[in-house]
């Protein structure tokens, strides 16, 4: 649709207020159909970075440095904010626990077993305890069971089963939307993990990407002349009444620059980081008193730390100039790549809170009909998606961490764009190493190889001997390992790693928080435009190519030091390289 099919004007700006809020992270695109699409754009993720806020306002605009003052007391409208917070949060995962009831049930029986059986071989007191917790263990079983069927109306797979689901997840997005743009932003996250959440919830979910109530229009164009110091005028040529996109943390408007640009303006909603800074400081008490109260519950996942991780990523996405800078970066590193493209910035008429891009017309990547009648292959385009984020990862150590199909989009000529650059991740050479190495093991059933990368990626706690939890975890994998990918109950696998998880010390890192929301979004979109889609399988020669380039430069600097006589002691590995030349010689035969 061209732009002058819909209704543009130049607008006398409402009356000039001070801005208030922050910026939004979350990019969104518009239209549906062959109506152009916009992003609204995520900020990027150095580290202590992020303007000066309190729990009555926001940081101001000239503020760059991204550190945050000392949380908010927690007041009355603190508190009555954290039960409204307990009360969505503990209603969410009473229904997840009743809906995953039967395989926990099933893991809780086999432990009961077990200590039943070791108890037999001791006797006396440790078999009447075992007894007694048998005993607690069936009333318990048949109390949530019988909850189970009063919430969810039937039984597994039943039609009024699916019917209460589908309530559910209407609920869970409506108190979302009410709690406001951090949960919005935690609702967001939660629609790309089908692992964990019910197929409708993730539905559901998946509509905050591109449905989130707009702000008045007035507020959006007085916080832009606030920020560009300039009327709406003088700023832009002609702008739309309406916006086109609304996400968690900001709106979109397409306008028209006096230099005839058509271009795409986020604006960021008012009072933010007012909500987020106190929204922040109630999940981190609720979060306190939950593992002062249940220490068990930090053994094996470091929530505090992911709650860090998610307050330094959302508060760098309100500062629309480091989002640019993060665009700017991942350009240079895809510079040689034709086929991917990122906006252009328009520094003049951008600032920390309202961000100016180039408009980009196209469709989703999940669009599979639009993308065929434009002759474009879905598979092809999940196959380039895949290509560049392994780059991302395994090259570059700097990747979009949000890839969900809002922020995509597969332009008319095939290209594509990537948006919301406020979500970013950074990754150490020495992580990409071991990450090459575990992809590897994991695609030559390579078990003992794989159960070391856990432990050399810290999933194992601190001071405790790997050894006497290697055999468990080579086990799990042989078996798993030697499944085609068909024949893997995903759902079995979850608990059965679980098993393993809260038997033994392991807990998840929080750094790999963002890495897990990106690949495991990337999954989501290759099975919806490719049923047969098998991750492994289509990253497995790129990640060849990637390595051999890798451990290629390394070898020939160790062989430059040497014969420059500028050795520091690094002996040629000629097992790896034997291996790394049969890699090669195979890959181009396979060409």
């Amino acid at each position: 649709m061209a732009i002058e099919e819909k209704k543009v004007a130049s607008l006398i700006p409402a009356a000039r207020t001070t801005p208030g809020g922050a910026t939004d992270g979350a990019a969104e695109r518009a239209g549906e159909g062959g109506r152009a699409q916009t992003a609204l754009t995520l900020v990027p993720k150095p580290r202590a970075r992020g303007g000066v806020v309190s729990a009555g306002g926001e940081a101001p605009s000239s503020a760059r440095d991204g550190t945050v003052s000392t949380p908010p007391r927690m007041g009355w409208r603190g508190w009555l904010r954290a039960l409204q917070v307990a009360r969505v949060l503990g209603l969410l995962n009473l229904y997840l626990f009743l809906d995953n009831y039967e395989a926990q049930a099933k893991f809780s029986a086999r432990m009961s077993e077990r200590r039943l059986a070791e108890a037999r071989e001791v006797g006396g007191a440790k078999l009447m305890r075992a007894r007694v917790r048998e005993l607690l263990r069936r009333a318990l079983d048949r109390f949530w069971r019988a909850l189970r069927y009063v919430v969810f109306r039937g039984e597994d797979d039943s039609a009024g089963k699916e019917a209460r689901l589908r309530k559910q997840a209407e609920w869970l997005k409506r108190s979302l939307l009410k709690l406001g743009p951090t949960f919005i932003k935690i609702g967001q996250t939660l629609a790309t993990r089908g692992d964990l959440l019910p197929l409708p919830y993730v539905k559901e979910l998946m509509t905050l990407q591109d449905q989130v109530p707009a702000f008045p229009t007035h507020e959006a164009f007085a916080r832009v002349e606030a920020e560009l110091g300039r009327t709406i005028q003088d700023a832009f040529a002609e702008i739309e009444v309406e916006p086109i996109a609304s996400a968690s943390l900001g709106q979109v408007y397409r306008a028209r620059l006096h230099t005839g640009e058509e271009v795409a303006v986020k604006v960021q909603r008012p009072r933010l980081a007012g909500t987020i800074s106190l929204d922040i400081h109630v999940l981190r008490n609720l979060l306190t008193l939950l593992l002062a109260r249940f220490p068990r519950f930090a053994e094996n996942a470091d929530w505090l730390g992911m709650l860090d991780e998610f307050s330094e990523t959302i508060r760098e996405e309100m500062d629309y100039v480091h989002e640019s800078e993060n665009a700017e970066r991942f350009r240079r590193n895809f510079s040689a790549w034709r086929v991917i493209h990122v906006p252009k910035i328009y520094s003049s008429h951008t600032t920390a809170r309202v961000l100016t891009m180039e408009f980009i017309r196209g469709e989703k990547v999940t669009d599979i009909e639009r993308l065929r009648a434009r002759r474009i292959s879905p598979v092809k385009v999940n196959r380039l998606l895949v290509r560049t984020y392994l780059k991302q990862l395994l090259e570059d150590g700097f990747f979009h961490a949000d890839p969900h199909p809002g922020n995509l989009l597969v332009m008319p000529d095939g290209r594509l764009a990537f948006f919301d650059f406020g979500m970013t991740g950074v990754i150490t050479p020495k992580l990409q190493a071991q990450m090459i190495d575990a992809f590897f093991h994991v695609v030559g059933k390579d078990v003992g190889g794989l159960a070391q990368d856990l432990f050399d990626l810290n999933f194992l706690k601190p001071s405790v001997d790997p050894e006497k939890v290697r055999p468990v975890i080579e086990g799990l994998f042989s078996h798993y390992l030697n499944l085609k990918l068909g024949e893997v109950n995903f759902k079995e696998l979850t608990y059965d790693l679980a098993a393993v998880v809260y038997e033994y010390p392991f807990r998840l890192p929080s750094h790999f928080t963002y890495i897990m929301r990106a690949l495991m979004t990337l999954e989501g979109i290759g099975i919806a435009t490719d049923p047969e889609f098998n991750f492994f399988e289509t990253a497995k020669p790129y990640a060849k190519d990637f390595m051999l380039r890798r451990e290629g430069r390394q070898f020939r600097q160790i062989v430059v030091d040497k014969l420059t006589g500028r050795d520091s002691g690094t002996r040629i590995e000629w097992g790896k390289v034997w291996k790394l030349a049969k890699m090669a010689v195979k890959m181009y035969a396979d060409k």
